[in-house]
Formats: C-alpha cells, structure tokens, sequence
C-alpha cells in the first residue's frame, strides 16, 4: 500500500481486476503526457505517472480508478518524493472528508 499526499494506491490482483475494465481504453493522457491520478484544484500540482500504463476510472461518484502498469512505473509530484511502483494493477482512492450533509474529495 502506497500513499502520497492525498491518494492512496493499492495493489489488485489480477484476478480482480474485472473484466470489463481490463479491457477498456482507459483515461486520456495530460498535455504532457502524463496519467493524472489527481490533480490540485488550488495548487495546479498533481498525483502523476509519467511513464507506460493505463488509468481506468470505475464507476461510483468518487470514482476510484485503477491504474495498469505492465512494467512498473512511479508517481510523481511537485511537493512529495516520488514513489517507485512495481508492475501490476492498482486501485488509487483520493481521501475523502466530512462536511456537515457531505462526503467530499478532499481539496489540495
């Protein structure tokens, strides 16, 4: 289990990854060519992979994503170390808060 800042990243096995998703085309990459697992609503910075792989967006309002790196792959951000990941399949979670009548993604 990985975390920075915000975003927690966990591994998936194989097998439950579902099907559906193993096989869709996945999230469109940034202008720089990046996997954006989040992106700082204040500060602009954001939770990235540069390198190979794939970001699926599962369903639901806070839509966990899972992320595909057949060879491995790191995060990276403005203000945090990077962390390296081995190959394999992630589910990456934003951390969520309380607010009187809400759940809500926590603003960076």
């Amino acid at each position: 289990m990985y975390r920075q800042g915000d975003i927690l990243i966990v591994p998936v096995a194989d097998a439950e990854v579902p099907a559906r998703l193993a096989e869709e085309a996945g999230e469109p990459r940034d202008g720089r060519g990046r996997l954006v697992l989040a992106l700082g609503e204040v500060t602009g910075h954001a939770h990235a992979v540069p390198g190979p792989g794939r970001l699926v967006r599962e369903g639901g309002e806070f839509g966990p994503q899972l992320l595909h790196l057949p060879q491995g792959g790191r995060v990276v951000h403005e203000e945090h170390a990077v962390i390296p990941l081995p190959k394999g399949w992630f589910r990456v979670v934003r951390q969520r808060e309380y607010v009187p009548g809400a759940v809500r993604v926590v603003a960076d």
